[in-house]
């Protein structure tokens, strides 16, 4: 006999995303997952405009996107922005009729929704408060603190792309019930293997100006290596301009395929980030077969442990010597780029579409058994 929820088809849903980090690649992603399906995807942006070429990605995908120039919840005082975001997303809900409602943010959960509820915190701003300065947000955040609990205890499940993430949101908010860890997907490592020698090449990507990234830390110890370090990513962000390369070649932002070839280039990978909720950058890396040095926090622990070499975020000396002893060892940088390689293999597209689809047809199986 089936279950209610093998009974439960997901027919489409309603996801949404920004543009200013990984979020939107892995929503790009699910959502390429979900159609390979035959679930039909509406993804509602909030924040930053879209730009022209990932607009055309989601038409040639078939993706329905829409865009709501909101403020985001985790910018400063963005409450009249996020209430009125709140009243276009239902609005958005009433013209797709959606089976569930997949929420990559905390607030909009407490909104009187018509299906299903999926909250997947991918960060927040008093997690990242903790692992950046080590010590509890300031009283300027409390409301964001109040309106993050009230979404998390209204949504059905609460997803998080690690377990040491979903404990930490305990941590800070209290108990919330049910929730489940899905790791991120990642469509580079679906590429197949290719032979290639690895250039004299430190590299690392990311948001560089957040302070989680730990990019100051990497321009530090460039002068320090004898290899080239060479550093894309973002500049301008919410809170100010970050821009001090030191002895790093700064790329500049870089598309996906740019990335992919400084990946594939590139024989060793660093990010030594305070805070890492789940680290998509080292996943792609990885996949490159590079060398991995993290920082050395629970989550990334939680992926990489057996498969990277772990410093201290602030200890740049530490950093400085741990990756010129991997310039200096060639045997052990060529076994950490496969160990590395190896463990991405768990990091697919398919997995993680797959235990989604699962999480939406037991919500749907619940309500039809209510």
């Amino acid at each position: 006999m089936l279950t209610h929820a093998e009974r439960s088809p997901v027919r489409r849903v309603l996801m949404t995303a920004d543009c200013v980090g990984g979020v939107w690649t892995y929503a790009m992603d699910l959502a390429r997952g979900l159609r390979r399906h035959g679930v039909n995807v509406t993804i509602a942006v909030m924040g930053p405009c879209l730009s022209g070429p990932q607009r055309a990605a989601a038409a040639s995908d078939g993706i329905d996107i829409v865009e709501g120039a909101f403020r985001l919840e985790w910018t400063q005082d963005p409450w009249d922005d996020v209430d009125r975001a709140g009243e276009w997303l239902l609005s958005v809900a009433d013209r797709c009729e959606p089976d569930v409602v997949h929420l990559n943010g905390f607030c909009h959960a407490a909104l009187p929704w018509q299906a299903p509820v999926v909250v997947v915190g991918h960060s927040c701003v008093r997690t990242w408060w903790r692992g950046v300065h080590g010590e509890s947000a300031p009283d300027a955040w409390d409301v964001y603190a109040d309106r993050v609990s009230e979404g998390l205890r209204a949504a059905q499940l609460v997803i998080t792309p690690t377990r040491a993430l979903l404990e930490e949101l305990r941590a800070e908010y209290g108990d919330f019930a049910p929730a489940r860890v899905i790791p991120n997907g990642s469509r580079a490592v679906d590429v197949p293997a290719v032979e290639r020698s690895k250039e004299p090449i430190v590299f690392s990507a990311g948001r560089l100006w957040d302070e989680a990234k730990n990019v100051a830390s990497i321009c530090a110890a460039a002068s320090a290596i004898t290899w080239r370090t060479c550093i894309a990513g973002d500049v301008e962000g919410p809170y100010g301009r970050f821009f001090a390369p030191g002895a790093a070649c700064y790329l500049g932002r870089l598309t996906a395929d740019e990335m992919t070839r400084w990946y594939g280039r590139a024989s060793i990978y660093v990010l030594p980030a305070r805070y890492e909720p789940f680290g998509l950058s080292v996943v792609e890396a990885a996949a490159a077969a590079c060398a991995l040095v993290l920082g050395d926090v629970r989550t990334l622990r939680e992926n990489w442990s057996g498969a990277a070499v772990f410093v201290p975020p602030d200890n740049r000396r530490a950093l400085a010597r741990t990756i010129q002893g991997l310039i200096d060892d060639h045997e052990r940088r060529i076994e950490l780029g496969r160990l590395a390689r190896e463990r991405a293999a768990r990091f697919t597209v398919d997995a993680m579409t797959g235990a989604y689809l699962e999480a939406y047809r037991g919500l749907l199986g619940s309500a039809a058994a209510a």
